[in-house]
């Protein structure tokens, strides 16, 4: 599965970095720091999957998720916040699924494993 990290916060990108890294069936295609990287990257390399920090800057839920789509059409997306409360949002604007950031990484695990088993 090719993954495209979107945070803006350097430590959490490497600590998903050096957690999926480990995974045997992953690679990571970049990392984007803002909504216009993220954008670039989904144009250039089309990844399976892209982990999304729901508070990304320039992340505009309504319009972002389907744009990401006519790019990539079969893009899965993850979203992940530090906010629980965000759940419902991004569900409703789209996203194939939620991790809270706050959640042990086994959940990302295995959340990253039933949205691929969907793809």
């Amino acid at each position: 599965m090719r993954i495209l990290l979107a945070d803006d916060q350097s430590k959490v990108r490497s600590a998903l970095r050096l957690l999926l890294e480990q995974q045997p069936d992953v690679h990571i295609l970049g990392e984007a720091v803002d909504v216009t990287g993220l954008l670039d990257w989904v144009k250039a390399a089309c990844p399976d999957l892209v982990l999304l920090d729901w508070e990304l800057p320039g992340l505009e839920a309504d319009g972002l998720l389907p744009t990401l789509r006519e790019f990539c059409p079969r893009l899965m997306v993850i979203a992940l916040s530090g906010r629980p409360e965000a759940r419902r949002a991004a569900l409703a604007a789209g996203v194939d699924a939620f991790v809270s950031k706050g959640d042990p990484p086994e959940r990302l695990l295995k959340t990253l494993r039933a949205v691929g088993a969907r793809r």
